[in-house]
């Protein structure tokens, strides 16, 4: 049995070597062997099959311990390539996130090829870049407008071409995954904490122009994630400064929800706010720790909307008040895990250490199933690229 399972091992890691990492329905995709019958799954159990049909996840699960398939569902920011290379090798996170902070010459040199040949399974490289004032690439591929100016000025066509060519820049440095568009719908002045980042104050012109946004990234090859869901447009104030209160779930049915549920199918992964959402959270949990928020979002009928299974993302664990006020980074990350998020973002490496730690504890409790880490292990790889023949 030792030798078998060996096996599998060997030919997922062969699988995996060709592999790039990104996501969007364009990018590189590598098929990973099924597992051979009878071998045991990383989770402890037989790899099943059903009829005929092997177990075909088993064999590249097969490949982590617990604890580097926890780091998979983590996404850190990272200060320069060096920073970058110490995590993935140390760790094997699943993602690195370059921030206003980051040493951009790790994009422009070899350094981010360095970082991405530590890893044992292809690397998310992330970024916000959403054109206006959240953008952290425009001395590397030029200015965009904010998506209010370009919705106001630009028809969805224009729009695609302009994105199309900034994702395809994206790509050229590296990135795999943009955390962006904001489908947000906001009537506020543009300098708000979503302003001008929203593309209209109506949810159709919101809809359409972040779905030609998403259509962009993907055909550059790089995965676009839908944010702040459920919701940040009318929010009571700034989640980097204090709590957030929306408006009730019954309300944000009518406008906040609208670009979520028509883009859902699109193939963009969604990042969940820090959100206090009357109807939907219970007091004093956001929705990024909340189970009813992620419930929401994977069943879809809570809002008329059709059922999710791709990656959800938690907006940054680490740097914005709504959750730094409330807890820690290790009890924010096992929280958003546990309620149902795939993947916890936060914008430093100094504390992955800590939270896998912790990650590891409340697996040995119960608290995080193995169930619930393999699924979210790959859902991620999925969006990665990986292409699982099952």
């Amino acid at each position: 049995m030792r030798n078998v399972a060996g096996i599998v091992l060997a030919v997922a890691a062969v699988a995996l070597a060709g592999c790039s990492g990104g996501g969007g329905s364009n990018s590189t995709t590598t098929t990973i062997p099924s597992a051979v019958p009878g071998t045991t799954s990383a989770t402890g159990g037989a790899a099943t099959t059903t009829g005929n049909q092997q177990d075909c996840a088993a064999g590249y699960l097969a490949q982590f311990t617990t604890r580097q398939k926890l780091a998979q569902l983590l996404t850190v920011g990272v200060k320069n390539a060096a920073d970058a290379e110490q995590v993935v090798r140390g760790e094997q996170v699943g993602g690195i996130f370059v921030g206003s902070w980051t040493d951009q010459s790790m994009l422009s040199g070899q350094g981010l090829d360095q970082v991405k040949a530590a890893a044992r399974t292809p690397l998310m490289v992330t970024i916000d870049e959403e054109g206006g004032r959240v953008s952290r690439l425009q001395n590397l591929i030029g200015q965009a407008p904010s998506a209010r100016v370009a919705a106001q000025t630009m028809t969805t066509d224009e729009y695609y071409q302009q994105s199309l060519t900034r994702g395809q820049a994206m790509k050229q440095l590296g990135i795999t995954v943009d955390f962006a568009p904001d489908v947000d719908v906001s009537d506020e002045p543009d300098d708000a904490v979503i302003g001008d980042r929203s593309y209209s104050q109506d949810p159709q012109v919101v809809t359409e122009y972040a779905g030609a946004y998403i259509r962009a990234m993907h055909d550059a090859g790089v995965g676009a994630v839908m944010k702040h869901f459920p919701g940040h447009g009318h929010g009571s104030g700034d989640s980097h400064t204090g709590a957030v209160r929306t408006p009730p779930l019954d309300q944000m049915q009518q406008v906040d929800l609208v670009p979520f549920r028509n883009l859902i199918d699109s193939g963009a992964a969604v990042m969940v706010g820090h959100l206090d959402v009357p109807g939907l959270t219970s007091p004093n949990v956001p929705a990024s720790i909340s189970p009813e928020a992620m419930a929401l979002l994977r069943q879809g009928t809570g809002y008329n909307a059709k059922p999710y299974d791709g990656p959800i993302f938690t907006d940054d664990l680490s740097g914005m008040a709504a959750i730094t006020a409330r807890m820690g980074i290790e009890d924010a990350v096992a929280a958003a895990l546990e309620a149902g998020a795939d993947d916890a973002l936060w914008i430093s490496t100094d504390a992955v250490s800590s939270v896998l730690d912790r990650l590891e504890q409340e697996v040995r409790d119960g608290k995080l199933t193995m169930k619930q880490v393999d699924d979210s292990v790959l859902r991620v790889a999925k969006y990665k690229g990986i292409q699982l023949p099952c």
